[in-house]
């Protein structure tokens, strides 16, 4: 199938298209002023309340009647424009394809590493994919205003840049090798070790074991391994050269060059001195160079320090054990940087945005200060002092007899590969987030759905699907459908489901290895269960038929049949598993054919998987309204109760605010944002694995949903050559 990359198959229909809704927009546009004028949010209420004089309030004044004349005067040629535009839609595409080429800065530094490798050589052993979900309530500003939030253009721009950048952050894998945990922990900046190397999320586990009791590493690492100097420093202090690394002598200095006393690694009488490589003056007492006595318990480490007698090969820079850390830091676009280097400086706008500097790389900076790391600006590890290396407590959380790690994470997961997002209605905010995702994401799906009279969706459409789809691998097919039973205010927009077909590899047989992509976002109107129902058999229905539609080969073609990966669906769902009003929905056949991570059962989830509504009346508070500060209050149970969304309760108005409310809560919040996979139409060997679970609150104050986020090991039964 042909991907439509542009919204008409004739340049004279996209004139008209142009034409119109150029005639259109200024009417639409002082509508959308005049109706965000009359409703406030809750952090414009604030600051009225606090200076009931201010300007704010006088612009709102003077505003208003201001746009309800000019769209009074607008409206004849709004009409004439309107009646251009409508029939027009009836032949436009239903998705736009975009494709934007790495560059050669991302190309060096890896960004799009997995978009070409897509199409290379399949690994025998797998690989791991990483899926995130998100709605971002992208609608016309005076509808996002009923959801507490403004600005719907600056919110997008700054929606894909903390995506983008927290996607492409540093990541770290620690694998430990020990009697009691073989586990893969992949902890994003909660624990630092010294030695490092760039990795994506395609890296697997080594091959070798490493064991504490004997050599942990039979090859040779080259010095930007070594954890004292930065990297190329030619002239490390600790390694030798590569011609003395058999040598038992002094790493400090070649063997007749100086004599111990003047060796600031031999000499006991330097622990102050200034002659020492590693620490300044008056830092000799901490300085992990110096050995003063066998009580430190390492008598041929030159690393551990006077006073730690019980501190671990592990922990030391120098010995080489059973812990291999690796790290993945991806640069940031070169334009990027430079154009927000103006307003970085800038203060903060309201609700934890961050202006032009993402609020991913400010977080990093001030969520580590005191770590002794320091993360400079294009996204590298700096340490302070360079030998300085402290721990943190890992987030990531295993509970009871589960098989993979889940946490709720401050930041997007490390070199994501496809992301899909909801409630991206506004048209001038698709053009921004677009633009922002491809600096990251060299494929994307955006404008999906209908407008106006088409097919099935029998009721005028003002509004599309709200989809979007960003991935880093080729996308090789598509199809959007239209959900035909929208009733009330759901039914103005074209809310479907979203197919895709994506390129992961080829084979050792020469046979594409693909995986299948499906975004959709249900009914949301409360008590319409029969409605989610129906969209749900259409949701099978559909992924059904658009799998076998693709895998047919071109008439008069012969060619290998498709080895399919996974087959993932993510979105917004707007039913929960815990209130029994969706017990109908809870009960669906799609639980059958795909499995849930979060779930137990019809109406129960595991403990540990969280809410992902907010309660729109606390956007702005101080205590959510950062990454960080919205992560520490859900890892808390009355936080949690104070700002996610619970299942209704008989005793509590919905449409009233929870915050302060002393009634019973069950489980911690309407988790409506789902990811799930299907293990079915694998090959025989292969297998299905989900390596961690994430809930994301990188986008606090950006919008009124946690993000979700998955990564999911595909393995094949067989073994590295």
């Amino acid at each position: 199938m042909v991907l439509h990359t542009t919204p008409y198959s004739s340049a004279c229909l996209h004139f008209l298209d142009g034409l119109s809704w150029s005639l259109v927009f200024p009417c639409y546009w002082l509508l959308d002023q005049l109706l965000a004028s009359c409703v406030a949010t809750s952090l414009e209420k604030r600051q009225r309340s606090q200076d009931p004089c201010s300007f704010l309030t006088l612009c709102v004044l003077i505003s208003a009647p201001l746009y309800l004349l000019l769209f009074l005067a607008s409206l004849p040629v709004a009409l004439l424009g309107f009646f251009i535009w409508a029939p027009l839609q009836a032949v436009r595409q239903p998705y736009l394809y975009t494709y934007r080429r790495p560059d050669k800065h991302q190309a060096e530094q890896g960004q799009a590493g997995p978009a070409g490798a897509g199409v290379g050589e399949w690994r025998p052993q797998g690989r791991s994919f990483c899926f995130c979900s998100a709605n971002v309530c992208l609608l016309p500003d005076s509808l996002a205003r009923f959801n507490n939030l403004s600005d719907t253009h600056r919110r997008a721009r700054e929606v894909g840049k903390r995506i983008r950048n927290g996607a492409s952050r540093p990541q770290i894998k620690i694998y430990i090798d020990s009697p009691t945990n073989t586990s893969i922990s992949a902890v994003s900046f909660s624990s630092l070790a010294t030695g490092f190397r760039r990795t994506s999320s395609l890296d697997q586990r080594p091959d070798q074991t490493y064991t504490t009791n004997g050599p942990a590493d039979t090859e040779t690492e080259p010095p930007t391994e070594c954890p004292i100097h930065p990297s190329g420093a030619p002239d490390c202090p600790v390694h030798p050269s590569t011609g003395d690394q058999g040598s038992s002598d002094c790493p400090l200095h070649p063997e007749g060059e100086v004599t111990a006393a003047d060796c600031p690694l031999h000499s006991a009488e330097t622990n102050g001195s200034s002659d020492c490589p590693v620490h300044d003056p008056g830092e000799g007492p901490d300085c992990p160079l110096h050995t003063t006595g066998p009580q430190s318990g390492h008598h041929d480490c030159p690393m551990h320090g006077e006073g730690t007698p019980t501190k671990p090969y592990s922990d030391c820079p120098v010995h080489t054990s059973g812990v291999q850390i690796s790290i993945s830091a991806p640069e940031p676009d070169p334009q990027e940087e430079e154009a927000e280097t103006g307003n970085h400086r800038g203060g903060e706008p309201a609700g934890g945005d961050t202006g032009s500097m993402t609020a991913s790389r400010e977080s990093l900076t001030r969520y580590h200060g005191g770590d002794g790391v320091g993360i400079s600006s294009n996204n590298t590890l700096s340490h302070v002092p360079r030998t300085s290396v402290s721990k943190r407590p890992g987030r990531k959380r295993r509970h009871g007899d589960e098989t993979f790690d889940h946490e709720i994470s401050a930041f997007f997961p490390a070199n994501l590969d496809f992301m899909a997002l909801q409630e991206v209605f506004d048209h001038g905010s698709t053009t921004k987030l677009r633009r922002q995702l491809h600096r990251y994401f060299p494929y994307v799906l955006s404008d999906v759905g209908r407008y106006g009279w088409k097919g099935c969706c029998s009721r005028f459409k003002f509004l599309n699907s709200g989809l979007m789809l960003a991935s880093r691998y080729p996308i090789l097919d598509a199809r959007f459908e239209c959900y035909p039973n929208g009733r009330a205010e759901d039914a103005l927009a074209a809310k479907g489901a979203l197919f895709a077909k994506v390129h992961v590899g080829t084979s050792h047989q020469e046979q594409r290895v693909v995986g299948y992509l499906t975004s959709t976002h249900l009914h949301a109107i409360e008590g319409d269960a029969s409605v989610r129902c129906e969209q749900l058999d259409l949701l099978l229905q559909w992924g059904a038929e658009f799998r076998r539609a693709s895998s047919q080969p071109p008439e008069g073609e012969k060619v290998l049949e498709d080895l399919v990966a996974f087959d993932v669906v993510l979105g917004d769902l707007n039913f929960d598993n815990c209130s029994s009003e969706d017990k109908l929905e809870q009960q669906h056949a799609l639980f059958t054919q795909y499995k849930d991570p979060c779930r137990l059962g019809p109406g129960e989830d595991k403990p540990w998987a969280l809410g992902t509504l907010l309660d729109p009346s606390g956007l702005y508070d101080d205590e959510v309204s950062s990454p960080e500060s919205l992560q520490k209050v859900m890892e808390n149970e009355e936080g949690r109760k104070e700002y996610l969304v619970f299942p209704p309760s008989k005793s509590q108005c919905p449409a009233s605010s929870q915050k302060g409310r002393k009634i019973p809560l069950k489980g911690n919040g309407r988790r409506i944002d789902y990811m799930l996979y299907s293990d079915e139409g694998l090959q025989p060997d292969w297998k299905l694995d989900i390596e961690e679970f994430s809930f994301v609150t990188q986008l606090a104050g950006l919008t009124d949903h946690l993000s979700v986020a998955m990564r999911l090991a595909v393995s094949t039964g067989e073994e590295e050559p």
